[in-house]
């Protein structure tokens, strides 16, 4: 798995085209196209595959929303009434790209690099 194709949301067959509607609407920021445009590789090979997109989403944003909570309740002494407005605000930053991102990984551990696909 290529981590810099997946982190720019690239095709994980080709690694060509984007695998979101292009330009990005913060209404739909999920909205993708039904194949690729270079390799016409399905974006969602059965119904409810990012199911599991879900569940990859829910550990990293666990992981790296609780972290830096504990951290600034127990090392820097922080109240927790802050800990938790920083953590609140730390996770509307990042909304969209872990949204995006989780997609992008469990397209990208599903579907493999094909290099003539990539031609």
């Amino acid at each position: 798995m290529n981590m810099k194709a997946m982190w720019q949301y690239k095709c994980p067959r080709c690694r060509q085209s984007s695998i979101f509607s292009e330009p990005f609407e913060i209404s739909k920021p999920l909205e993708m196209p039904e194949r690729c445009a270079h390799c016409n590789q399905k974006l969602e090979p059965e119904p409810g595959f990012y199911y599991g997109a879900m569940f990859v989403s829910y550990i990293l944003s666990a992981w790296m929303l609780l972290l830096p909570t504990l951290l600034l309740v127990f090392y820097f002494k922080w109240s927790v009434v802050g800990a938790i407005s920083f953590t609140i605000f730390l996770a509307a930053l990042v909304y969209i790209r872990l949204l995006r991102g989780s997609r992008s990984l469990w397209l990208h551990l599903n579907v493999k690099y094909d290099p003539p696909a990539a031609k």
